[in-house]
């Protein structure tokens, strides 16, 4: 018995030692990082241990209300858009390309495109990466059953995923985070 308790003391106290030392390794760098980032990490882990899927993780979805058509949607979106200050600065219909490539007709795809250039050039400034989250994307998209969907980046991975943003900088991108979802929110719902 005597034994066993000295060999469960010693691995006490290396697992000790272990934490101790990945405290110290980890630790630093973790304090230096945006107090919001294990909520942010945590509903990841949870939404890719529910669907398996890091793609579908990482971005928001909003089914759009029956009875909304896609022009119905991208006009809601504009107006929203305009009404925060945030330009629309194009779109990709995407199913265009696929017909012109197969010569047959595809679901509706369209990725649309909004900015804030001011926050935009903070992004730049900060880092180059920073250019790949540029311009916000929405994509509206057709599932097989003819039902409109739209899909966007969660922004909070960029703002809260590591070391915190310049303050200036997170309020910018958190004001422009707050604008996506509402232009995806207000568009799904056909509001203007």
């Amino acid at each position: 018995m005597k034994l066993v308790r000295n060999l469960l003391a010693v691995i006490g106290l290396l697992t000790l030692i272990a934490a101790g030392i990945l405290y110290l390794r980890v630790g630093a760098s973790l304090a230096d990082f945006d107090p919001k980032f294990p909520s942010v990490y945590a509903d990841f882990a949870s939404r890719l241990l529910e669907t398996g899927d890091p793609g579908v993780a990482m971005m928001w979805s909003i089914p759009v209300e029956e009875g909304l058509t896609a022009d119905d949607v991208i006009a809601s979106m504009k107006s929203i858009a305009v009404s925060r200050n945030l330009l629309f600065v194009g779109e990709s219909p995407f199913y265009k390309q696929i017909e012109a490539i197969t010569g047959e007709r595809y679901r509706y795809v369209n990725f649309l495109s909004f900015c804030d250039a001011r926050v935009g050039q903070q992004m730049l400034e900060y880092r180059n990466e920073y250019s790949g989250f540029m311009p916000c994307r929405i994509a509206l998209v057709e599932d097989a059953q003819g039902h409109l969907t739209l899909y966007s980046m969660n922004l909070d991975m960029m703002i809260h995923g590591g070391r915190k943003l310049p303050e200036d900088l997170k309020q910018a991108s958190l004001r422009v985070r707050d604008n996506i979802r509402a232009i995806m929110t207000g568009g799904a719902s056909g509001e203007f």
